[in-house]
């Protein structure tokens, strides 16, 4: 696969919450972090997205923001 994004993050998926339309997918990156992905239900069945496939979470903002206490 080749992309032009540079924010690509690869994990394990954790796990697959599918509403009417839209699913959850949350996916480990490293302990403890996780990344939620929300995208259609059609595309969980298209990618075949199912817990502990490996996936790569693609990031793409226009914004990205700091905090610190």
């Amino acid at each position: 696969m080749k992309i032009s994004a540079r924010n690509v993050v690869e994990g394990t998926v954790e796990g697959v919450e599918e509403g009417a339309v839209m699913a959850n997918v949350k996916i480990k990156i490293e302990s403890p972090d996780v990344i939620t992905a929300i995208i259609t239900k059609e595309s969980i069945k298209d990618l075949d997205i199912k817990v502990g496939d490996t996936v790569k979470a693609i990031i793409k903002s226009t914004e990205v923001m700091i905090a610190k206490e």
